[in-house]
């Protein structure tokens, strides 16, 4: 299991899912962790740290003032300790403080002081998961690429029923060990990536866009930050959730992309995956345009300009990362187009796909590519999204050496 050696530090908070943590450390010791246990005081008032400290083996830290551990500032080397911070069961309240950055106890002090990645396991009653100031505490951790581990549907302590339940310790493990199963072969390596369509707005009600789902790129981004690359992804408007470790910056626009993905450079691979708008209409109405407004009718004229290229712009940039990758979606004549993109474009690689077939392409979880240099062509699938992800960064990490 990728879990093997890995150093955990469990921070538990207060809730009755506190008693799930008992079974959590288990089963982390079993897929060969260490585990470290930090609780809240609250949390101690739901279960005892001597249970803990005897399925961990090791003395359970429960406050900052301990003296004998904070003589030689024990809650740091704790923080330096850790591979990943697990807060399970997470509360509405830790959410809130790592959100907002407070560290006013032991474990939130430990989650600021930490450089490893986190991961939450949030647990509480229904209603306050779906409070908005909890969805946006939650959106903003993923934001800044901490894993979210549920939480699950069920009956709870309160006699409610609803979305707030601990996932199970099995799972949350399986959810963890999975996060690591790509291994480190990317490490120290920046990614910036590209996702999902643009919108160029009409007037405040329509827009020309296209029919890209963002699953590629999201599948892409997300198999890169298992593998240890730090990933920046530049997304337009989809309805995906953010792969863990990912630092995502939401875009609606062909300029508004363009600015992105060049403000986040230097990077060593840029992969443009987007299917960034060709054209923009000149002028954006203030007022939604009626039929019976002078310009209305029958037929509609709209001018049209177009954007700026954003992939050879980066290809051409001063900050130009080692390998640039792109896509050719195509409906016919795939390879042929794509390879003139290559060349015309100043691309180390692209990736090329029919697009307008059942099963394959936009808006389907499978797809088949060929992935293009100007020597070779490789053909993956047709297989699901999130396995080509991983064939297709073999290829690029083996463009890298």
């Amino acid at each position: 299991m990728a879990l093997t050696g890995r150093r955990i530090l469990l921070c538990v908070c207060g809730g009755i899912a506190a008693y799930k943590a008992v079974e959590l450390v288990r089963r982390l010791r079993e897929a060969g962790a260490e585990v470290q246990v930090a609780m809240t005081a609250n949390a101690q008032r739901f279960i005892g740290a001597a249970s803990l400290q005897a399925v961990s083996g090791v003395p359970v830290r429960g406050t900052l003032w301990d003296e004998a551990a904070e003589a030689a500032m024990g809650h740091i080397e704790l923080a330096r300790w850790a591979d990943r911070v697990v807060v399970a069961p997470a509360t509405a309240d830790i959410l809130a403080k790592l959100a907002h950055g407070l560290a006013d106890d032991l474990v939130s002090t430990l989650c600021l002081a930490t450089t490893a990645p986190i991961a939450v396991a949030p647990a509480m009653n229904n209603r306050m998961w779906l409070h908005p100031a909890t969805r946006a505490n939650v959106a903003t951790l993923r934001d800044r690429g901490v894993q979210v581990i549920g939480p699950d549907d069920g009956a709870q302590a309160c006699g409610e029923f609803g979305p707030g339940r601990l996932r199970e310790p099995p799972d949350i493990v399986a959810a963890l060990d999975e996060s690591l199963a790509g291994g480190d072969d990317l490490a120290g390596r920046r990614l910036l990536i590209s996702a999902g369509p643009t919108f160029e707005d009409l007037d405040p009600v329509r827009f020309i866009g296209n029919r890209s789902s963002g699953k590629m790129g999201f599948a892409i981004a997300a198999a890169a930050a298992r593998r240890g690359a730090d990933v920046v992804m530049v997304a337009g408007p989809v309805h995906l959730a953010t792969p863990p470790g990912v630092r995502r910056i939401d875009v609606r626009s062909a300029a508004q992309m363009r600015d992105a993905v060049l403000g986040a450079l230097p990077a060593d691979i840029y992969i443009g995956a987007a299917a960034v708008a060709d054209y923009t209409p000149r002028t954006v109405s203030a007022e939604k345009i009626k039929k019976t407004r002078e310009g209305g009718g029958e037929t509609l004229t709209v001018e049209l300009v177009r954007t700026h290229d954003v992939l050879a712009e980066v290809a051409a940039h001063a900050l130009r990362p080692r390998v640039v990758l792109g896509f050719a979606a195509e409906t016919n004549d795939v390879e042929r187009y794509a390879r003139d993109k290559l060349v015309r474009k100043g691309l180390d690689m692209i990736a090329a796909n029919q697009v307008g077939r059942a099963g394959c392409g936009f808006e389907s979880d499978d797809n088949a590519l060929t992935v293009i240099d100007a020597t070779t062509a490789h053909a993956l699938g047709p297989a699901a999204k999130t396995a080509l992800a991983d064939a297709l960064l073999d290829l690029v990490k083996a463009r890298l050496r």
